[in-house]
């Protein structure tokens, strides 16, 4: 986004009745607009141009949103505001564990929908410009795994890469900021998912489950990622920072 360009926007949805009606309203807000009416839509409009954010349904024939939903958070790193009927709470949790920013229930007021948008996106902005130049040249290690942030790469003690989600990344490098520091779930949801959503305390605790089958000699037994009865997760390593080699 730039002072000047209007912050772009992608509407999935497949309800036409609910999504033109919105496309205009956020128009009249200042927002440049496009409009998809499936996931396969969405992903050929995503092959043209990269907006700032994406408000997504989760209900759609054929794709549903979560997929989608996985695949922006995985592949693009684009914040995603889902819009989710009143029953989907399941839906809801789900799509918060894999990553989405934020959630909007149907029905919605505009107003309402326009202000999480701008939360969203402004956070995103701070976390850009907090760590950007620290990104650059800082990799973080912890028993001899490597967390390199500009990369998003994790590279097990014999020198594998290990995939991990950018849900995963963003816990771990959440644990590596604040080594053997007890962390409630409420800290790591605000850090990991960017939102308040403490009705949501098993999102943090399904990715920490995620986190450690990849890390961990065994997941059942954790040495690294530690549960504080009462108190939430640590990391229970000293995690060393050192400058990116030049060139």
């Amino acid at each position: 986004m730039s002072d000047t360009a209007p912050t772009t926007l992608l509407l999935v949805d497949d309800e036409r009745s609910l999504r033109e009606p919105l496309a205009e309203y956020l128009t009249r807000q200042g927002f440049a607009v496009r409009e998809a009416e499936s996931a396969a839509a969405a992903r050929a409009a995503l092959l043209e141009h990269r907006p700032d954010i994406v408000l997504l349904d989760i209900m759609m024939p054929g794709e549903d949103g979560l997929s989608l939903t996985r695949h922006l958070v995985e592949t693009r790193d684009l914040p995603v505001i889902l819009l989710t009927a009143r029953g989907e709470t399941m839906d809801r949790i789900v799509g918060l564990e894999i990553g989405a920013d934020d959630y909007v229930t149907k029905p919605f007021e505009p107003r309402e929908l326009v202000a999480r948008i701008r939360t969203v996106l402004r956070r995103v902005e701070r976390g850009a410009d907090a760590t950007a130049l620290e990104a650059d040249d800082l990799l973080y290690a912890f028993e001899g795994w490597t967390l390199d942030p500009l990369k998003r790469r994790l590279v097990d003690p014999e020198g594998a890469v290990v995939s991990i989600s950018t849900a995963e990344f963003r816990l771990l490098r959440a644990f590596c900021d604040h080594p053997r520091q007890v962390l409630d779930r409420d800290r790591l949801l605000d850090m990991v998912q960017g939102r308040e959503a403490h009705l949501f305390d098993r999102a943090v605790d399904n990715q920490v489950s995620r986190l450690r089958r990849k890390i961990e000699e065994d997941s059942r037994n954790p040495q690294l990622i530690q549960t504080v009865r009462g108190g939430g997760y640590r990391l229970a390593a000293d995690v060393v920072r050192s400058r990116r080699a030049e060139g």
